[in-house]
């Protein structure tokens, strides 16, 4: 399948693997490439920028396809090391970079002039068009169904993308509720060139999670996510569990005066003990809606193959039957 996407990407299926904190590892990213989608190592789960150095290493030892990196720009009181982070990735020869968080206009020269296409995650069509307008190549416009952090305004992908698609001449794909041929076709129907997948990755063979985790989402329904941090403006959807009964409570309880560190045992550092050690009521964590529609563990591989075929299904027989003679 051709799309403004893969041709951007110089990959073969419109599929991208989101960027996930302690997901994001070379294995997985190898995987997603090899089937022909594009993988994402996450910059800022490795601790410093030597070690996402010799993670890029890593995922060019396992793949010789193309693979991006993600790299998430936060409000902090003492920052990540970007330049350093940037250095790796251009140094590590990276040609597609997947900006989130803030504005990432002041890194965007050095990451252009090394010839790294930039792709923003925007849950707006007023990011996405100042996305554009700084000289971003793509966006992933994520919709309020999305695993982590949906924004404030509440659009779900049948509104968003749309809306996105009228707004917008550089290409974007959909993110938030995608799983399957079914999701890739709707979002090339209302107007999008491919699809970021997050959740949907985690519960595959070669994700470096535990087996708790894959078998949480397989288990889940689309019924079974909250939103956490509203009243802080950073709402995140994250998976119920006990951690985030807990957290929800404390935030009836303190109302307006909630504070960050009030919820700080139920977010802050809970992801390594729950992504590699399987404890499934340590805090919250991210998980889409769509955990409503995964119901197995394939490799990389075989959902990818799938999702093409369904897709190409969809398209030439349910659709195109449609029209009739």
């Amino acid at each position: 399948m051709k799309t403004r996407i893969t041709e951007l990407f110089g990959i073969q299926h419109p599929i991208i693997q989101g960027g996930m904190h302690h997901v994001g590892y070379a294995q997985l990213a190898a995987a997603v490439s090899n089937a022909g989608g594009l993988g994402i190592i996450t910059a800022l789960t490795q601790r410093t920028p030597a070690a996402l150095a010799e993670e890029i290493r890593r995922c060019r030892e396992m793949t010789d396809k193309p693979f991006g990196v993600n790299l998430t720009f936060l409000p902090a009181v003492t920052p990540p090391d970007y330049p350093g982070y940037i250095k790796a990735i251009i140094d590590g020869g990276v040609k597609v970079v997947e900006t989130a968080g803030n504005n990432p206009q002041k890194w965007l020269p050095s990451l252009k002039e090394a010839g790294v296409k930039v792709i923003h995650k925007c849950t707006a069509v007023r990011h996405a068009l100042k996305a554009e307008s700084i000289g971003c190549d793509a966006v992933s416009v994520d919709g309020f169904e999305c695993g982590g952090h949906p924004g404030e305004d509440d659009v779900p992908n049948f509104i968003l993308l749309p809306r996105a698609a009228e707004e917008l001449s550089i290409p974007f794909v959909a993110s938030g509720g995608m799983a399957d041929g079914r999701s890739l076709v709707a979002a090339l129907a209302l107007g999008a060139e491919g699809m970021n997948m997050g959740t949907r990755f985690i519960a595959t063979r070669e994700a470096p999670v535990h087996e708790n985790v894959k078998q949480a989402i397989v288990a889940a329904s689309e019924l079974d996510t909250r939103l956490v941090m509203r009243p802080l403006r950073n709402t995140e959807r994250v998976l119920a569990n006990a951690a985030v009964d807990r957290l929800l409570e404390k935030e009836r309880e303190l109302g307006a005066a909630l504070k960050f560190e009030d919820i700080a045992n139920e977010v802050a550092g809970v992801y390594p003990r729950i992504m590699q050690e399987g404890d499934m009521d340590a805090g919250a964590w991210s998980c889409g809606m769509v955990a409503g529609l995964i119901r197995d563990v394939p490799t990389a591989k075989e959902l990818i193959d799938r999702i093409m075929a369904e897709a190409d299904a969809l398209i030439r027989q349910r659709l195109a039957g449609m029209l009739g003679h």
